[in-house]
């Protein structure tokens, strides 16, 4: 089943239902992503048959009950941040909302209530020290791996099984995808407005400033989906990203990974030096545990960066 990047979960979300839990197709994509090998090398399989839960894995790792969440808040619905949101055309502030509702912009987090506290979903809607953000959220998980406290802290602590599989930050980033989202050596996260250990707003407090959010915003999420014209190395690991004019895409299982181009490769310079015959119009590669074959059209460029 091919992945469309460019799918709006709200086109076949029942009206009036929020698509983190009613899109069959946003259900049916976290499935197929997120059923892959742990750093342990264990099969995370995820399951949507059981009744009353979004995604289920149960096996000697534990059992987790995951759940669906929109990670890239727009704000154009925030009545507080009306005057800034208006300040955009309602094209604009639609196009944003599109893309936040598209594959790249989502993350699975536990759902299960502990003790009657809140989810992770929910601290970091409620909190206004993260308002919703991903690049929050991601701040308080790295800080969760190192031991060091945050607003989510305390919510993080609750889930410490789930956490746990990804034994690190840079392989929970390289699991789900965030290596957008981070510096080279995932030592620090990118974020989309200034940021002094959580005592800057959460909140764009102008136009220049929900401008500068919105465009890094977009770019994060084009990245995840779409990959990048580079050859670098992320968390340890060496990636090739390839920008896409076209592709089309056949698997031999049953889904492309979500970050088109990811391969594991002996070296960034060992990539430049093979990548050239590597892009021919058909090729297969190993990504994400799913053997594809890709067709590519359009121009490529490989090029090497220093981490």
């Amino acid at each position: 089943m091919p992945i469309d990047t460019s799918f709006d979960f709200r086109t076949d979300t029942p009206s009036g239902k929020d698509p983190d839990a009613h899109s069959p197709t946003l259900r049916r994509y976290h499935k197929l992503l997120w059923s892959k090998p742990l750093p342990n090398g264990r099969h995370f399989e995820l399951a949507d048959t059981v009744r009353g839960v979004y995604l289920h894995h149960r096996s000697e790792l534990g059992e987790f009950f995951l759940s669906s969440d929109s990670v890239i808040p727009t704000f154009t619905r925030w009545l507080a941040l009306k005057h800034i949101t208006g300040l955009f055309s309602d094209e604009e502030n639609e196009a944003f909302r599109h893309i936040g509702y598209t594959i790249g912009a989502m993350m699975l987090f536990p759902g299960n209530r502990i003790e009657g506290k809140w989810t992770i979903n929910q601290a970091r809607g409620c909190l206004p020290k993260i308002s919703d953000r991903l690049d929050l959220t991601l701040e308080c998980i790295r800080r969760y791996y190192l031991g060091q406290r945050s607003p989510l802290g305390e919510t993080l602590a609750r889930y410490r099984g789930f956490f746990a599989l990804f034994n690190s930050f840079s392989e929970y980033v390289n699991f789900f995808m965030l290596q957008d989202l981070v510096t080279g050596d995932c030592s620090a996260v990118m974020f989309f407005m200034p940021f002094d250990d959580f005592k800057t707003p959460s909140v764009p407090k102008d136009g220049d400033s929900y401008r500068v959010y919105r465009r890094l915003s977009i770019e994060f999420i084009e990245a995840r989906t779409a990959g990048s014209p580079d050859t670098r190395t992320i968390c340890g690991s060496s990636i090739v990203g390839v920008r896409r004019l076209a592709v089309q895409r056949s698997c031999t299982i049953s889904a492309p990974p979500l970050w088109l181009g990811s391969m594991n490769l002996p070296s960034a310079a060992n990539t430049a030096a093979t990548m050239p015959e590597a892009l021919r119009p058909a090729f297969s590669y190993m990504a994400c545990g799913l053997s594809c074959s890709m067709k590519l059209s359009g121009s490529t460029s490989v090029r090497t960066l220093r981490p």
